[in-house]
């Protein structure tokens, strides 16, 4: 009886294609290493990239300023906020899109001079950013705002129409609105997802309630997510105690050549708040010492800032 044939392999063939699989499994694994790798370091990178072009928007000015930012692909923006240190530190990661997958970094780029208000992120390839100084009553710092969705300002008050339309910022409406906008209302109404009591001061939400003292503030309160609102309003509170201390100093040393701005009482007043400062609600307790501030230095003989 004839045995039934089978498939006879050489030895080194064998041994070929098993060294073949191998290599091409090692291939494989070590280009997607690399790939996530690259994409992780593009990703800080990214980060960098953004916080150097958030500078010119450093006004120094009253007026804000609008800028876009264009991304070659779907990415998202995350913003972070830390009150730890003499200044706190605002923090930036980006996750890009690439094959259909969003890139994961643990990589945080930290800013302890910048303020940056946005959503828990920002998703897009296009990103709209303004900035505006905030005062109080001294330059403490610019605010920085990232959108990349649209909004529909119903009913503004003049002062923020105007500035609005000055702004010609591509995302910002006041009339005409783009379907599935975000509607911020300052008189109200069962269609608006931000609601804006201007006079009061505050800002409200599905999520929650925030306060207000002035324009820069209150465009914060609405971009942004109310936890971070709050931890950078803690990061300002923290510049402004450490900018009074420089300003009681120079009228300490103003006064010694004969002119006395006379506002020591009032710094140590803001500054006894601003080192107890808990939260945005404690601005309106805030707002008086403030304005005396103001009043006092535009007659003062010696004027501090």
């Amino acid at each position: 009886m004839k045995k039934r044939g089978f498939l006879q392999i050489p030895f080194a063939w064998l041994f070929a294609i098993i060294v073949g699989a191998v290599i091409l499994f090692l291939a494989v694994y070590i280009s997607m290493k690399l790939i996530g790798t690259e994409q992780t370091t593009q990703d800080a990178k990214a980060g960098k990239e953004i916080g150097v072009l958030l500078n010119p928007l450093e006004t120094g000015f009253e007026t804000g300023k609008t800028t876009t930012l264009n991304m070659p692909v779907e990415t998202r923006i995350y913003s972070r906020c830390s009150n730890q240190g003499i200044f706190g530190e605002q923090t930036i990661r980006v996750s890009q899109k690439n094959f259909n997958k969003w890139s994961e970094t643990d990589i945080d780029v930290s800013f302890p001079n910048k303020y940056l208000f946005s959503e828990n992120f920002v998703e897009g390839k296009k990103f709209f950013i303004f900035s505006k100084p905030f005062n109080f009553p001294f330059k403490v710092a610019d605010l920085i705002y990232i959108t990349s969705k649209n909004y529909c300002f119903i009913s503004a008050p003049e002062e923020v129409a105007e500035e609005v339309a000055d702004l010609k910022q591509e995302n910002l409406f006041l009339e005409n609105c783009p379907e599935k906008s975000t509607n911020v209302c300052f008189l109200g109404g069962a269609e608006c997802e931000i609601n804006i009591d201007y006079n009061a001061g505050y800002v409200s939400k599905k999520t929650g309630k925030v306060y207000f003292n002035n324009d820069a503030l209150m465009y914060a309160g609405i971009f942004s997510e109310d936890n971070l609102y709050e931890c950078e309003a803690k990061r300002l509170m923290q510049r402004v105690a450490q900018l009074t201390l420089l300003y009681n100093n120079k009228a300490e040393l103003v006064s010694k050549s004969g002119c006395n701005s006379n506002l020591g009482g009032e710094l140590s007043q803001l500054n006894n708040f601003a080192g107890t400062f808990s939260g945005t609600i404690n601005l309106n307790a805030m707002n008086s010492v403030v304005k005396k501030l103001e009043e006092k230095n535009d007659v003062a003989e010696c004027r501090l800032w």
